[in-house]
């Protein structure tokens, strides 16, 4: 797979996933450091729209802020996690496969649906849950809570968080084209 340029304004969903499909998260602590780094690390390079930790993948939908920074500043934050985890974990070498994965979108509809699919990615892989899964922004939009996502740019793209909300219960099959994590 050609990996996209990153651009300024543009949205992006970035993805990867543990090399040989092994786990990069083995427990809740993991994944709230690799949150934290990455919404502090990045929070002047990109605004998040959308993400969700998987035991053995991620996604983000991303909207680029700072192209000159952003590869740079989410490589860090990966490669810092992987060697914090290969020492927790007492292993070495890759943690994840290759480089991060990241494709352009190209509209409007293409954007909502990714938020949906990335939101019910514990439903699709675990059959969780995903309005109560705790590694997953959705909850982020239907509470009042503070947060560091663009959620009230999500709210307008759904019109409200009504329409947020029975958006996400609508079953129906997103098609997105060069993507796969298998």
């Amino acid at each position: 797979m050609k990996l996209e340029k990153l651009q300024n304004e543009h949205f992006y969903h970035i993805y990867n996933r543990g090399i040989n499909g092994c786990n990069i998260f083995k427990s809740d602590k993991n994944k709230q450091y690799f949150l934290n780094k990455i919404k502090t690390q990045l929070e002047n390079v990109l605004e998040i729209y959308a993400y969700c930790l998987m035991d053995n993948h991620f996604h983000f939908l991303v909207k680029i802020l700072n192209e000159n920074e952003v590869i740079q500043k989410l490589s860090n934050v990966l490669n810092a996690y992987a060697k914090g985890f290969n020492k927790q974990e007492n292993r070495t070498g890759s943690l994840f496969e290759k480089h991060f994965k990241r494709i352009q979108l190209q509209n409007e509809t293409y954007l909502r649906n990714l938020i949906i699919y990335i939101h019910k990615n514990p439903y699709h892989h675990l059959d969780l849950d995903f309005e109560k899964y705790r590694f997953s922004s959705y909850q982020a939009f239907i509470t009042n809570k503070e947060t560091k996502l663009a959620r009230n740019k999500v709210l307008e793209l759904f019109f409200n968080q009504s329409n947020f909300i029975s958006s996400h219960q609508i079953e129906f099959e997103i098609l997105i084209e060069n993507y796969t994590l298998e």
